[in-house]
């Protein structure tokens, strides 16, 4: 027995599945009405009537598969596939029945069907051919969906898993030498420190804002500050109005910002400024890091590279294609720019 949480059925409540029914349906009718294969065919299936009937099978289909998906998926793969494909048949057939008593009244086909049974039969066996192409395809594209799903959520947990020993062994060193010296700022520290890894954890999982991400960036710059000093300096460059309910996956900054104190103002004995910009440009949100680095070198293509190759799968997955970084390093600054789209 598949476990009841894995949806194999693919989703009909998706959008794009369910214009893909349509545009198959309507192609279905093109075909048989610009190539019949006799009079009698020409003659039943008048374009309007079909169109109608096919995309009225079609939807109704997808919203049943769609209530039943839930259903077939805890059942095996064979028998839950089988009665998937039974759904598009029983549909058509029933249809096809509806259609054959309308006509009767009517005369919706320009004569009455001779033979009823054998338009059922037909219509049943049109849509249960068609069926079983559109569900193989619609069950490889929802397994292919939900393995870049996984491989992203598994990515994404890599990176946090990377990411927070890290930090964490680094901040309790920091703390460690304040506690002494300057116990107030130690204890401003822990408690930023808890509240950054509380929202790093993000009190369990799901998507992030641009308003928590920034404020994820300003508590870790808070306790790098305290290791660094006056080495590391901060420029903010908000240009309002800002999206900043925009749904972001978690962890997309900070480790832009990490790789610029790490691979850039921690190499420099002066240190330098980190510049973070956010502004929005027709229907895109454009975010900006850049940092001195040392002249000889960018940023390490192992560290840096991973981070930003993991950071834009994420958003590829995300906003698709319309999610882009781009990177540069000349004359001693390093620069990297993430472009998403606000729609």
């Amino acid at each position: 027995m598949r476990a009841p949480t894995q949806l194999w059925v693919p989703d009909f409540c998706r959008l794009p599945t369910l214009f893909a029914v349509i545009v198959s349906a309507e192609l279905v009718v093109l075909v048989l009405a610009f190539a019949p294969l006799d009079n009698e065919r020409a003659q039943v299936w008048a374009f309007g009537t079909a169109s109608l009937f096919a995309q009225w099978t079609g939807l109704t289909s997808a919203l049943l598969l769609c209530k039943l998906r839930g259903a077939l998926s805890r059942l095996r793969l064979l028998p839950g596939a089988l009665l998937a494909w039974l759904v598009p048949v029983a549909v058509a057939a029933l249809g096809a029945w509806l259609l054959y008593q309308i006509n009767l009244g009517l005369h919706l086909l320009g004569a009455p069907i001779a033979d009823p049974l054998r338009f059922v039969i037909r219509c049943a066996a049109l849509a249960g051919l068609i069926g079983a192409v559109a569900l193989r395809y619609a069950y490889v594209q929802e397994q292919w969906r939900q393995q870049v799903s996984a491989q992203a959520k598994a990515e994404s947990e890599s990176l946090q898993a990377r990411i927070r020993p890290h930090f964490l062994f680094n901040s309790m060193n920091t703390i460690a030498s304040l506690v002494r010296s300057d116990p107030q700022k130690a204890e401003r520290a822990v408690e930023d420190l808890s509240d950054l890894f509380r929202a790093a954890l993000g009190a369990g999982e799901g998507e992030s804002t641009l308003a928590e991400e920034v404020e994820l960036v300003e508590r870790f710059l808070a306790i790098e500050t305290l290791r660094l000093g006056d080495r590391l300096r901060v420029q903010w460059q908000r240009e309002e109005p800002l999206p900043w309910d925009l749904k972001l996956p978690r962890l997309v900054l900070q480790p832009l910002v990490e790789n610029a104190i790490i691979h850039g103002i921690a190499q420099l004995g002066d240190g330098g400024t980190i510049a973070i910009g956010l502004r929005t440009q027709d229907t895109r949100l454009m975010v900006t890091v850049g940092n001195p680095c040392p002249n000889d070198a960018a940023h390490d293509p192992h560290g840096n590279g991973h981070a930003q190759q993991n950071i834009l799968h994420r958003l590829r997955y995300r906003f698709g294609t319309a999610a882009s970084m781009v990177s540069r390093h000349d004359a001693g600054y390093y620069a990297c720019e993430l472009t998403l789209p606000l729609t």
